[in-house]
């Protein structure tokens, strides 16, 4: 409870609270608004690698020390009710004995810190989805997520401002609010990229120029020749026939017509005379025909 005008604010049990915020999101989606609440399933408030690490980069700072437990209690509860994460801002409504807005902003990072990061993590990573997925290795992590040179604020970085009004710097609200941050992350994890103005892309190409040769894809512009493809995809190619023809769908060859014999030429020079005596030769040493049986 906060201290204001002298008096102490009447107790709201989290039920009403949740009611009347209720209530006001309702009418905020009638007026076009989003409306994206955190939910907390179970007393852990981040699963993911994402979440986790910046939950715990926040408990390292002794500036948010006193004021995060109040905050776990809040966003346990339900009471972050609109979170929206942009490029450099957060917004939030947090339900308290009102319906409080919250409004931080967070500076980029710095241009030699971001080439930093993508130099020391070059070649450790083997895409965007491992990277997100947070399967790195242990050193990658390290490097990512190292208190004051890594991806994530420190509190000199961030601009704190709530309409509730508490004096601290940091109040409940607030602390609910950064950690319902590490609760989106565990879905969204590449909204912490988008927070510190930095694309993440950078790192998996810097990743692919330091990657081994083993690991790299095949030359760009090189083909299979044709000797390589028959013997990948068991393709009987024509001899000099590009690659694209070796694939290409043949059609069924027409059957061949059987070739007609050759006339067998006639000698020329030879007389008539010598020709005709031939023919005769051959007819009178044919075989002769069976005689009949004599008559008795």
């Amino acid at each position: 409870m906060a201290y204001d005008g002298w008096e102490w604010r009447p107790y709201v049990s989290v039920a009403e609270r949740r009611r009347k915020a209720a209530r006001e999101m309702a009418k905020r989606k009638k007026q076009g608004h989003d409306v994206s609440p955190v939910v907390i399933e179970g007393r852990t408030i981040a699963k993911t690698f994402w979440g986790s690490a910046w939950c715990e980069n926040l408990e390292r700072y002794s500036d948010y020390a006193n004021r995060l437990p109040r905050g776990r209690t809040y966003v346990r509860n339900g009471s972050v009710v609109d979170l929206q994460i942009t490029s450099g801002e957060i917004h939030a409504h947090v339900s308290g004995s009102e319906l409080y807005k919250v409004t931080l902003k967070v500076a980029p990072v710095k241009k030699a810190q971001w080439k930093s990061i993508c130099a020391d993590c070059a070649g450790a990573i083997d895409s965007l989805v491992e990277l997100l997925q947070g399967r790195l290795s242990k050193g990658v992590m390290e490097r990512i997520c190292r208190q004051n040179h890594g991806l994530f604020p420190s509190p000199a970085e961030i601009q704190l401002s709530c309409s509730c009004p508490d004096w601290a710097g940091m109040c409940k609200h607030i602390a609910a609010v950064l950690y319902g941050i590490g609760a989106r992350f565990d879905h969204q994890p590449e909204l912490l990229f988008r927070l510190r103005a930095v694309d993440e892309a950078e790192l998996i190409l810097n990743a692919g120029k330091a990657a081994p040769l083993a690991k790299r894809g095949p030359a760009a512009g090189k083909l299979l020749e044709g000797e390589d493809l028959a013997g990948v995809f068991g393709l009987d190619m024509a001899q000099g026939a590009s690659p694209d023809e070796g694939l290409a769908e043949r059609k069924p060859a027409k059957p061949k017509r059987a070739k007609k014999a050759a006339a067998v030429p006639v000698a020329k020079g030879k007389p008539r005379k010598q020709a005709a005596s031939t023919e005769r030769r051959k007819r009178s040493t044919g075989t002769p025909k069976s005689r009949r049986p004599a008559k008795k």
